[in-house]
């Protein structure tokens, strides 16, 4: 069997498994109605007979004894024992009753019919025999409005045989069975037909198709009955005709753009290929620890002892660190939605390499490497953030390749108005094999094993990439045995443009009412306890239907809404940001998230909507607010 025909006969089997379910479906639909109303009906129509049947049976009994009561009443009175047996025996010999008893409260008593001990479905009934009392010789002694007294004399027991009342309920039960069973035959019969009618023309449609997607572009519905299938068939002709009129010319397209498709294939799967593994390890689920700890650390901060700072500093730090790494990946993910846009501003080279000395130069004494800065007071203009990433990462290979020997980083004017900033080191080194590849993603040198402990090889190549974004190239000069030196290029200026220390206490901040939603408790924890320490009124909401209520009964009390991107049950935190900007129209929606994908960047950058990328960095905050309120 060929593919083509492969592929038609999975189509029409799966087709057939799903044309046998909406059969199965539309029988149910018949029958389940239908076996419903007539197991009710039939029920209350039953029990109304049987009920019937039992009064009518109950209502003869008390008739009998009464009847008998009345008619023994004088002869019991008088003691006329054989008046007495008379009615007992005409009462029975009528088959009015199987056994009738007569009696008093003395000695006088009459039976007759069956033995009682025979009477083992019979039913007894009791009637009271009574006379006039004898204050009045006859009515028209009484008193006028006066009623007739009697007296009790004895009683009368009648036993009625209720094996015909068991039959009766029998039949009356079996009956109504009968008739449930009927209709829900009928019920079935008429499912299956209906399901029959509409299952027909759906199985040609589905071999139609199959037909269609194995290349038989000749095959046809034809008619399909009148009604709405018929419709659905019909179209399905015009398509199979307008394919087979266009067939011929996408043919000759695909021939010919089928060479160049071939080569922009391999590349795009490349591409996403390295794409989905950088957003794998950039994931969400990755930033939202990080993000909590940093907010609860900065938090801690303004409270600690001082025997609890310089460890909370040095967590503080290591935080920094993760975040940095973790903002790498996201910088690649940026790059390729083309999203990130470089903020240059003129920056003093000795403010970034006491930055990176803060970072880097435990981990050099560490592995006793040597670390010297030589800034030579030199000033750049560039993005001072995207340029600290690819020093630190230039100058963390370096130490990790130079253990027990020296790390430069000097910076010195070039021709052309520029700044060379070198990073040497005199380490193993770099053969020439490899350094054509060296920027290459998940390339490494020294590392065959994969050690995930020593990288994922993404430090060049995001170093690559965002020295383009700064218009420029990162060299590379290195020999076996006589280390490397990585270098690159920016714009000089003066060392007035200097920007003021970062270091210096930021401007206190008007309290705010901001709004927090986030399905991580800790990270709503965190945030509402470091935005309360700088003096704001926080508002928690741990999903979008909490969000939005509050935003309808307090929308025109907010500043901020702060945003998270992934709620639960997958609710978005777009949708949010919408409601929230209809609300509260005089907030500061912002979406704060970890998610990278170039998608989603594009989604905010189109949609106007600031993003604050977890971990979020307290001092990106507390800016945020103080734009707020300078606002």
């Amino acid at each position: 069997m060929s593919a083509t025909e492969s592929a038609s006969a999975g189509v029409a089997a799966a087709s057939g498994r799903r044309a046998g379910s909406l059969g199965r479906d539309l029988i149910w639909l018949g029958v389940l109605p239908c076996a419903l109303a007539a197991v009710a009906l039939t029920a209350w129509f039953t029990r109304t007979q049987l009920d019937t049947l039992e009064t009518a049976f109950r209502t003869e009994g008390h008739a009998v004894a009464r009847q008998v009561a009345i008619a023994g009443g004088l002869p019991l009175y008088a003691g006329d024992l054989p008046t007495l047996r008379h009615i007992a025996e005409s009462t029975v010999a009528a088959h009015v009753a199987s056994r009738v008893e007569i009696g008093n409260a003395g000695e006088l008593q009459v039976d007759a019919g069956v033995p009682a001990a025979e009477l083992r479905q019979a039913r007894a009934f009791f009637a009271p025999v009574a006379v006039r009392s004898g204050d009045w010789p006859s009515d028209f002694a009484r008193a006028p409005g006066a009623e007739p007294q009697y007296r009790t004399i004895g009683s009368v027991r009648v036993f009625l045989d209720a094996s015909a009342l068991r039959r009766e309920r029998t039949i009356s039960l079996t009956a109504g069975a009968g008739i449930a069973l009927l209709a829900l035959a009928l019920a079935w019969l008429s499912g299956r037909h209906v399901a029959r009618a509409v299952l027909r023309p759906l199985r040609r449609i589905s071999s139609t198709v199959a037909a269609l997607h194995g290349g038989r572009l000749d095959a046809r519905c034809g008619p399909c009955g009148r009604h709405e299938i018929a419709s659905l068939a019909s179209d399905i002709d015009r398509l199979a005709e307008r394919l087979q009129t266009d067939v011929q010319q996408r043919e000759r397209r695909i021939r010919e753009a089928t060479a160049e498709a071939v080569a922009r294939t391999y590349q795009a799967e490349q591409a996403t290929l390295a794409r989905t593994r950088f957003l794998a390890a950039a994931s969400h689920d990755l930033r939202q620890p990080l993000h909590a700890m940093g907010l609860f650390i900065d938090s801690l901060l303004p409270g600690a002892t001082p025997d609890q700072q310089p460890a909370l500093e040095r967590l503080h730090e290591s935080t920094q660190v993760m975040s940095t790494l973790l903002d790498d990946l996201l910088d690649i993910s940026r790059l390729d939605a083309r999203v990130l846009k470089p903020s240059l501003a003129p920056v003093a080279l000795s403010t970034l390499f006491g930055q990176l000395d803060t970072v880097h130069g435990a981990h050099a004494r560490e592995r006793g490497v040597r670390l010297l800065w030589r800034d030579r007071r030199q000033a750049v203009v560039t993005d001072p953030a995207l340029t600290l990433r690819v020093i630190g990462n230039l100058v963390h290979n370096a130490v990790r390749n130079a253990e027990g020997g020296t790390v430069l980083v000097t910076a010195r004017r070039t021709a052309g108005g520029r700044v060379r900033i070198e990073v040497r080191d005199n380490g193993t080194g770099i053969a020439r094999v490899h350094q054509a590849r060296i920027f290459d993603e998940f390339y490494q040198v020294g590392n065959p094993g994969r050690d995930r402990r020593k990288g994922f090889g993404l430090g060049l190549s995001i170093c690559s990439r965002i020295a383009q974004l700064l218009d420029t190239e990162i060299r590379l000069r290195s020999e076996p045995g006589r280390g490397s030196t990585f270098s690159f290029e920016l714009p000089q200026t003066d060392l007035s443009a200097t920007p003021v220390n970062a270091g210096e206490t930021p401007p206190p901040i008007k309290p705010l009412c901001c709004l927090v939603v986030d399905d991580n408790e800790a990270i709503l924890d965190g945030t509402a306890s470091l935005l309360g320490n700088w003096g704001c009124k926080v508002d928690r909401a741990a999903s979008a239907e909490i969000a939005v209520d509050q935003l309808d009964r307090n929308g025109a009390a907010y500043d901020i809404v702060l945003c998270d991107l992934q709620l639960r049950d997958a609710e978005d935190g777009l949708a949010v940001i919408a409601q929230a900007r209809r609300l509260a129209p005089q907030a500061l929606a912002v979406l704060v998230s970890g998610a990278t994908t170039p998608d989603t960047l594009r989604r905010l950058q189109r949609d106007g909507i600031p993003l604050l990328t977890k971990p979020v960095a307290p001092a990106r905050l507390r800016a945020l607010l103080a734009t707020r309120r300078a606002g």
